[in-house]
């Protein structure tokens, strides 16, 4: 892989925290994704499932992690089935995990290739009396594809109907959540190949440029940084493509006057970031540009200042609300009676900013997180409030990654990415 190693710490780390919330006599099985094909011979690029990643660092195809803490042999508490390599597989491929170069990423010593798993695991599930399965339980989880994870589920649950089956994720969905410090240290420096591509666009943007070329120039930064590229399609909305919130043509030229949405984020060793931020085509904000961008921008710094531990999350969004209100009526967008009448299942200021505020963000960008539960320290959050004016061509959005602290405001991941109208200018008249 591009990026520098992780120190196996943290693989050891989670691995341990997840064991310790299994049952009694219980192992736990998660695979990497499938290479999904597009035609003939070709292929989408690989991309390892989360889950496997967290728990064990390995990323790359055709591996099974098994973890069975109270397995008779103590080698069999941990176990990695890899793809057997061969100088064949490194001349065609490239190089693969051989069992020292597993044991020095994951901190696994017991390590078999995968043509020895169905015989292995036969021995472990006559030991074991219930195991666990990885399901993808996201509440923005939506697809058809079957997975390898949902075929081998499919497996297990036909030849051992006798065994009790538990589901991994209510214990992932927890600990993912909140983030380790060399988590927040890889995230930090998915922020920062994020700032250098913003960076870099400031400079480049001028009238008649396309979105395409805005791209274009981002993705350059990203790769350059040791980034795969961008951790979600990328949103570049110029004028009233940026009213669309899930715009991702990226086809229209920029046209002066206009202003341009950046939805974008760099992923580094699968770790995400999540920006957004609006500039100006000719390098100046027009008057109503401004209003509507400080307006934004003052909704976004006062909803930080709610994320921190205890608050919950339906609870935070009525707050975000209302201060979104308050300055739409400024804006004389929205009037008292609009909210004197408003239907409560969807308020006044939806017309406007019809999005979220929050997510949690880490290795997915809408990462795993329990909506219920109070938030957390060291669970990390975007923060994005947005303004949608059709009619007048003007979409702003501004986000930020924030980590919730123990005490006082949360720590901004972007906090040296511009944002402030007058260092946007600065920059793009220089």
């Amino acid at each position: 892989m591009r990026y520098q190693p992780i120190d196996n710490s943290l693989f050891i780390e989670n691995r341990k925290n997840f064991t310790a919330k299994m049952k009694p006599n219980a192992l736990a099985v998660f695979n990497s994704n499938d290479i999904y094909p597009i035609g003939a011979d070709s292929t989408i690029p690989f991309q390892q499932d989360r889950n496997i990643y967290y728990l064990s660092g390995v990323d790359q195809e055709e591996s099974i992690l098994v973890l069975f803490p109270d397995a008779p042999k103590e080698k069999h508490r941990e176990i990695l089935f890899l793809k057997e390599t061969n100088a064949h597989i490194a001349v065609w491929e490239g190089e693969k995990l051989d069992k020292d170069k597993a044991l020095k990423t994951s901190g696994i010593k017991t390590v078999y290739w995968l043509k020895d798993f169905h015989k292995i695991f036969h021995e472990l599930m006559s030991q074991a009396d219930t195991v666990y399965i990885n399901t993808n339980e996201h509440y923005r989880a939506n697809h058809d594809t079957k997975t390898r994870e949902d075929r081998f589920n499919t497996w297990l649950k036909k030849n051992y109907p006798a065994h009790q089956v538990a589901k991994s994720n209510p214990i992932l969905q927890r600990l993912r959540s909140v983030k380790h410090q060399l988590e927040l240290e890889t995230m930090q420096k998915a922020c920062d190949i994020t700032e250098k591509a913003f960076r870099r666009i400031l400079k480049y943007t001028k009238p008649d440029v396309w979105e395409f070329e805005l791209e274009a120039e981002i993705l350059h930064e990203f790769i350059r940084n040791r980034s795969r590229g961008f951790a979600y399609t990328p949103i570049i909305a110029s004028g009233k493509n940026a009213t669309v919130l899930h715009y991702i043509e990226n086809k229209a030229q920029c046209k002066d006057g206009e202003l341009i949405l950046f939805d974008v984020g760099a992923e580094y060793a699968n770790y995400c970031s999540d920006m957004s931020r609006t500039i100006p085509v000719s390098g100046r904000f027009t008057d109503r540009q401004k209003q509507i961008y400080n307006a934004v921008n003052k909704v976004k710094k006062e909803a930080t200042k709610l994320l921190v531990p205890g608050t919950l999350w339906e609870e935070y969004h009525i707050e975000v609300g209302k201060m979104m209100t308050s300055e739409l009526i400024d804006l004389k967008l929205l009037d008292k009676a609009d909210v004197q009448n408003e239907d409560p299942d969807w308020p006044a200021y939806k017309k406007y900013f019809m999005h979220g505020t929050s997510h949690h963000i880490g290795l997915d960008t809408h990462d795993y997180g329990l909506l219920h539960e109070p938030m957390q320290a060291n669970q990390v959050f975007t923060v994005e409030p947005g303004i949608y004016l059709p009619d007048e061509g003007i979409g702003v959005r501004l986000e930020d990654d924030v980590v919730i602290q123990e005490q006082g405001e949360p720590f901004n991941l972007m906090r040296n990415i511009p944002i402030e109208i007058e260092e946007i200018e600065d920059i793009m008249s220089a």
